[in-house]
């Protein structure tokens, strides 16, 4: 396991040394996971030690969370002031994000798909 946990931090570490030197827009975690899937490729598969170290790893996700719970205990203050303002500002980033994602899909597809599906013939 410990091997395994090394080749995983390797990876995290290779990730981030990327972000900091190439792709600094890339977040080094994302940049070492993709790594890691090459890694993969090249090995044929996943073996076997760094699926059972994922596998740990997977069943106690949970506790990844409690550094999250512990900032909201610790700025519940901050949050019980501006919540409603925190609130309202993730609602419109959602409305916002849904509705631009959806204009610049039915512009990409009324360029790149060939006819609209309003103008095919009904089938009597």
């Amino acid at each position: 396991m410990l091997k395994s946990l090394t080749i995983l931090l390797a990876f995290q570490a290779l990730g981030e040394l990327l972000s900091f030197a190439l792709f600094p827009s890339i977040p080094g975690p994302v940049l070492g996971l993709i790594a890691l899937l090459l890694f993969f490729f090249a090995k044929g598969g996943v073996p076997i030690d760094i699926q059972t170290t994922a596998n740990v790893f997977t069943a106690n996700l949970g506790l990844l969370f409690i550094p999250a719970a512990v900032g909201v205990v610790v700025f519940w203050p901050v949050l019980a002031e501006f919540g409603a303002v925190i609130l309202l500002t993730l609602l419109t980033s959602v409305v916002v994000t849904l509705v631009g994602t959806a204009l610049v899909l039915d512009r990409l597809a009324a360029r790149f798909m060939p006819g609209d599906v309003s103008e095919a013939p009904e089938n009597d």
